[in-house]
């Protein structure tokens, strides 16, 4: 539920309520990019909640609204349980998945920039440690107003600093202007202090963080800690429902999800060119053109329409804070349809279907019958964490089977490849066709280089450099796989397109000669046995 929908609209007449209401629908979009995770029965010692990129006035609201920890009361007092905020520098990845109790972050004491949250049930606060440089970083209890001037813009050098008392109040009735931060005599901040609430064995509270100047700038990740779950077998079940909400001044987005916009717009706009660039050529060579090159059409529009849609859904995120639902369902079924397009395609070039022959052997229908499930679960895997939130139980488990069924499918779709050159390194000292052999042994060859080239930009250059560069550049990373993404479809193009000289197409339609299919003993080659002339002079395999 948004938070304008719980606030209400207050009271007042008719007239005041219809001029609130329209207000309400107008700026509802900019309630900012909500996350809303409710967790039931949960044991994971540490869950990330979520990661956002910011920028100086940037700001991050958290409402613990249900904590549930199922133990007896004599066991909360003792309990560790807390958030931890804390900037990830470029080049580390944060990981929790094997570390010992005593290692437990809500106990650290560092100098790196970290912030915690210690929730204490026993007195009723939420005591607020900071380490590191932070002179600008203001925490403030409760959520942000209503309607600001500027998103996520509230004026922290015009509060007065003050103690928030901590016994038992809800920290939601505190004035929500007001920084609860403790000046000391030397200038550096003692440990704040926020309010506690326990209603219907259940806890919460809520804050607001906001990022005071260029030195506070990073990418942060807000995790969730239960340190009591850490040993193992000896695990609670407890309830969590929270709600994050991030901005930046110019929008919802993070600092790196900012220019997708423009650039998946950009890429969409190249796309759709090319695509009506080859349409062009087809029209143009109508007696060399096959069937697998309208396929390559189809492939470079849907990928078009796929990006422009993914840039819509952008866009209504940074402006309105949410997609708009029936674009993001499209965006899922062209983006479907673009992956289970792009390995069929290249797997069917490589293979040299419609080509050399018309009919697939054995081992090649049996890497379809890999690649194209398996692109169906790694699209399914896609679209499920996209609608997931981070924190949910099963996010890290559909990353994980994405991204290994993801390299399957890129290593299945070299087989045909090299069983094509394979096949045309056997035939080119048999058939007497030495020179029309090897002029498409180096085709392959080239179009082998080529999809490991793909891969490898995509997959291994790309992860690297977005771990590599800072917050607000790692956008590149998109920019490197669209941009490998139409240089890959533009020099397989250019090496098949449907030309009279193109060694590869030098075989006509079915209806232009007598076709006689064999199998070798190996069972893998189906081609044409028969040497024969068309009227045009061609020579024929």
């Amino acid at each position: 539920m948004a938070v304008s929908e719980r606030r209400g609209l207050g009271r007042g007449s008719p007239a005041e309520w219809g001029q609130r209401l329209l207000l309400v629908l107008l700026l509802g979009g900019c309630s900012g990019r909500i996350h809303q995770l409710a967790l039931t029965g949960e044991k994971r010692a540490d869950i990330q909640l979520n990661s956002f990129g910011f920028y100086t006035n940037g700001s991050l609201e958290v409402e613990l609204s249900v904590l549930r920890l199922g133990l007896r009361e004599a066991e909360e007092k003792s309990l560790l349980v807390g958030f931890s905020l804390s900037r990830v520098r470029s080049g580390r990845v944060r990981s929790y998945s094997t570390r010992d109790f005593q290692d437990c972050p809500l106990q650290k004491n560092s100098s790196s920039f970290l912030v915690l949250f210690l929730i204490n049930t026993k007195d009723l606060q939420v005591q607020v440690r900071k380490y590191g440089e932070q002179k600008t970083l203001f925490i403030f209890p409760g959520l942000l107003p209503e309607a600001p001037s500027k998103p996520g813009l509230p004026k922290p050098q015009a509060t007065v600093p003050r103690k928030v008392d901590g016994g038992g109040t809800s920290a939601a009735s505190k004035p929500k202007s007001t920084p609860a931060v403790i000046q000391g005599p030397s200038g550096k901040d003692k440990d704040l202090v926020l309010g506690l609430s326990h209603l219907n064995n259940s806890y919460n509270f809520s804050f607001h963080v906001v990022i005071g100047s260029q030195a506070e700038e990073g990418q942060y990740s807000l995790n969730f800690h239960n340190c009591n779950n850490s040993v193992p077998g000896k695990e609670h079940p407890f309830d969590i429902t929270v709600m994050i909400r991030e901005k930046n001044p110019d929008g919802f987005l993070s600092a790196a999800e900012m220019p997708l916009f423009k650039l998946y717009m950009v890429m969409s706009a190249c796309f759709l060119a090319a695509g009506i660039f080859w349409v062009s050529i087809l029209c143009r060579n109508t007696y060399s053109v096959f069937k697998i090159h309208w396929l390559m059409a189809a492939l470079a529009f849907t990928k078009s329409i796929s990006l422009l849609f993914h840039s819509i859904n952008y866009y209504f995120i940074n402006s309105q804070g949410h997609p708009i639902e029936g674009l993001a369902v499209m965006y899922y079924i062209a983006h479907l349809l673009k992956g289970a397009l792009l390995f069929i395609t290249i797997a069917l070039i490589g293979s040299g279907w419609a080509f050399i022959k018309y009919v697939l052997s054995d081992k090649e229908k049996k890497v379809f019958g890999i690649v194209i499930p398996m692109q169906v679960l790694a699209n399914v895997a896609y679209i499920i964490i996209e609608s997931r939130e981070e924190g949910a139980s099963d996010y890290v488990l559909w990353k994980e089977i994405l991204f290994l069924v993801d390299l399957i499918c890129c290593g299945a779709i070299l087989f045909p490849v090299v069983w094509s050159i394979r096949h045309l390194q056997d035939a080119s000292g048999t058939d007497g066709k030495v020179a029309v052999n090897l002029a498409k042994l180096k085709l392959f060859r080239h179009y082998y280089v080529m999809v490991i080239c793909y891969v490898y930009f995509t997959r291994i250059i790309a992860i690297l450099l977005q771990v590599a560069v800072p917050f607000q550049w790692q956008w590149l990373y998109q920019l490197l796989v669209e941009g490998s993404t139409l240089a890959f479809f533009v020099l397989t193009g250019y090496k098949f397109q449907p030309t009279g000289n193109n060694p590869y197409l030098q075989l006509p339609q079915e209806d232009e000669e007598d076709v006689q299919m064999e199998m070798t003993d190996s069972g893998f080659r189906e081609g044409l046995s028969k040497v024969n002339k068309t009227a045009s002079g061609r020579e024929l395999l």
